[in-house]
């Protein structure tokens, strides 16, 4: 499985402040899994220093590899000066779910662009090293029809590689509905296969095709 399918998320909240030049700069990062997540995060910080000059904020929604939910403003400061390079050091962060505002009160002295940028992604650095991290796993439901007399055998083998049942159901067959982490997809599907000689079917509901018994 790729290493896209694992990341590291936000496992809170953080607010980190510096002052440059008299003007205070105030970083708020939190968890943003898709844009409306992002978008509602970048709002409660507006409404929590509602006297704040400038509210500039990026974000990465989903996985930071391949995700195309990204954004960013400058929210009235210089063009290129803020959204961007935030943006730029969430990305080389590799952190994915994440949203990030940095609201700048404004203490009379003008930093000038190169200043700018300066500030706010070193505002954004200083939060993210102190931002508490979980590892996240991507998963895809499965549906795992077998005969009844290898239902113990494929519920251990669940049960060893933490894999999660959601559903059971007894009909002519056992039918699992489980939820499995992308990155043991291939390998579980290679045990079950192994365990039960290919007498039992996978349908993958979502994710990973599923693997034929000649791979």
């Amino acid at each position: 499985m790729s290493q896209g399918n694992s990341y590291k998320i936000p496992a809170g909240n953080i607010c980190v402040e510096q002052e440059i030049k008299r003007s205070r700069f105030i970083a708020s990062i939190g968890r943003a899994p898709d844009k409306q997540k992002a978008c509602a995060f970048i709002e409660k910080v507006r409404a929590t220093y509602p006297d704040a000059r400038h509210h500039c904020w990026a974000y990465v929604a989903g996985n930071p590899v391949d995700t195309i939910q990204v954004g960013m403003s400058d929210d009235g400061e210089p063009h290129g000066t803020a959204g961007k390079p935030m943006l730029s050091v969430l990305q080389f962060s590799k952190i994915g779910e994440i949203a990030a505002v940095v609201s700048r009160y404004f203490g009379g002295i003008k930093l000038g662009t190169g200043g700018l940028v300066r500030a706010y992604s070193s505002s954004l650095q200083l939060a993210l090293q102190k931002l508490p991290l979980e590892d996240f796993i991507a998963s895809a439901p499965a549906r795992i029809t077998l005969p009844y007399p290898h239902e113990n055998n494929i519920r251990r083998l669940l049960n060893n590689l933490k894999v999660d049942i959601a559903e059971v159901i007894y009909s002519d067959n056992v039918v699992l509905i489980v939820e499995v982490p992308q990155d043991i997809a291939t390998k579980l599907e290679r045990q079950i296969i192994n365990q039960t000689r290919g007498n039992i079917k996978i349908d993958w509901l979502t994710g990973p095709n599923p693997v034929t018994k000649d791979n």
